[in-house]
């Protein structure tokens, strides 16, 4: 079966309350975005990424997952805020990820936080 390069940065990452969506899945590091993204907490709750021309490399980690593990476990568990898309790696590379909704970017309870150096980071700054 095919295998697909998946780019988690919020509760799905390592000790993430969602990780367990990607049981099966290969690790294959921690990765960073090319920076080119504004990164968003809703309700902080979960992060969201949404493509700028010119924004901030955003930390996280990256996966190899099948079609089964991103349909079947992934996927159903992620919020209406966030759409699957492909975002550009730091080394120019692509990935699968899950993108903010442009229609979501002004809802209530949505921050920005790219200059908070990533979901673990805001959260231990927000005291989360």
């Amino acid at each position: 079966m095919e295998n697909l390069r998946m780019f988690v940065n919020g509760q799905a990452m390592s000790g993430g309350s969602l990780n367990a969506a990607l049981a099966g899945a290969r690790f294959l590091g921690p990765a960073t975005t090319a920076p080119r993204y504004r990164f968003y907490s809703v309700r902080d709750e979960f992060p969201g990424l949404h493509p700028v021309g010119d924004g901030y490399a955003v930390p996280g980690e990256l996966y190899e997952v099948t079609y089964e593990i991103l349909r079947d476990h992934l996927l159903p568990g992620e919020p209406p805020e966030l759409e699957l898309g492909v975002i550009e790696l730091a080394d120019g590379s692509g990935s699968l990820s899950m993108r903010m909704r442009a229609e979501a970017l002004e809802a209530p309870g949505v921050v920005d936080i790219s200059e908070a150096g990533g979901w673990r980071a805001h959260l231990a700054g927000a005291g989360g």
